[in-house]
């Protein structure tokens, strides 16, 4: 089981949705960098369910630092993070430990871990894994901020509902964001993104929808050719993230309907810099970035578990069966990842500065 990502600057999660406690280490970050305990538990509270659009499930979510930080900065040494499970109710999963949920990796995890796996909330595969992500890209965007590189998400669209994308105001509106807890550009479709959410609570189902991300501050240079293209390296990140079911960068698939003259982002200079008079290819050419921002938008399937009667399988004798899912869920999840969204690209482009300038880089005063 691959457990940890990244190479100079590593993060590995543990612990399971129902077990005694999940977290993360975070390796290899440069020694001297402020971590700002408040600034986790904001971030924390980004992840957390809140309202009748999600889970009833209520977590503390208070992040222990149990090595790796000593007078509020960074040693150098592996940042361990831990974070307590108090509010499982795992007897709603009694009748889930032989019947697969359709859309969930029950019956997957069964073929790979022969029955052993702890299947209750979804065990080690479920999204409260991603706490722990979040506790430690607190401390990667922390970083990056101060380098001047900012990293923000907005909900697209949910339910049918679509905000806008974001503008030439890049970096204030991801400031922005990041004391929303409905993160959307336009405050107007707020109301009816909720709205959709509720009305899939009520029927007993879910939705879905797709979340924009930008990075803004990025210097050009970093990446690699072919196998290690920037790009390559965040969608193997995002695409760990549950519920991601696509990703695009820059224009993505709306490319394919272009002409080359209208997709190549012409180049000007300005002062000395150059910049692009568009930014059709999301912030990265040949795998490298080349100091635009860097835009790419993820696709959140519907929560898969639902209220309905589903058909499914009974792995004990492989017969089919039906399935009505109790406990507590989210209708839409989609509000809660977009800080995930954030913490795990934050943990990419650290380690991807570390390798290009160096482990310190990131604790050097500009």
């Amino acid at each position: 089981m691959k457990n940890s990502f990244g190479s100079s600057v590593s993060v590995t999660i543990f612990g399971e949705s129902h077990g005694a406690m999940i977290g993360a280490v975070l390796d290899g970050i440069a020694p001297g960098i402020d971590v700002d305990e408040e600034f986790i538990a904001h971030q924390m509270s980004l992840r957390k369910a809140v309202g009748s659009i999600s889970t009833a499930r209520r977590e503390a979510d208070q992040v222990k630092i149990v090595s790796g930080v000593f007078n509020g900065k960074t040693t150098g040494t592996p940042i361990t993070m831990i974070i307590e499970n108090q509010d499982q109710h795992s007897k709603d999963y009694g009748e889930l430990a032989y019947k697969a949920r359709p859309g969930h990796a029950d019956y997957t995890a069964f073929m790979k871990y022969h029955g052993f796996q702890d299947f209750r909330g979804g065990g080690h595969f479920s999204g409260r894994i991603t706490a722990g992500l979040v506790a430690a890209g607190a401390i990667a965007i922390k970083a990056l901020k101060n380098k001047g590189i900012y990293i923000g998400t907005h909900i697209l669209s949910c339910g049918g509902v679509f905000d806008r994308s974001f503008s030439a105001d890049l970096k204030n509106e991801i400031v922005r964001l990041g004391d929303s807890d409905f993160a959307v550009l336009d405050e107007t479709v707020k109301a009816p993104m909720i709205e959709k959410i509720d009305a899939a609570r009520n029927d007993g189902d879910s939705v879905g929808g797709r979340l924009e991300t930008a990075v803004y501050g990025f210097p050009a240079g970093v990446g690699e050719p072919w196998f290690d293209t920037l790009e390559s390296v965040l969608s193997h990140m995002i695409f760990s993230i549950p519920a991601v079911k696509g990703l695009e960068f820059g224009d993505g698939f709306g490319l394919a309907d272009m002409k080359g003259s209208q997709a190549n982002d012409s180049f000007r200079s300005s002062d000395g810099n150059v910049h692009t008079e568009t930014n059709h290819s999301g912030g990265i050419l040949g795998g490298i970035s080349n100091g635009m921002p860097i835009i790419f938008r993820t696709a959140i399937k519907p929560t898969p578990s639902i209220y309905k009667e589903q058909q499914t399988v009974d792995m004990r004798d492989m017969t089919d069966t039906t399935l009505q899912i109790k406990g507590r869920h989210d209708p839409a999840i989609i509000h809660r990842a977009r800080v995930v969204l954030d913490s795990a690209a934050a943990l990419v482009l650290c380690d991807q500065l570390a390798l290009r300038f160096g482990t310190d880089w990131l604790a050097e005063t500009n």
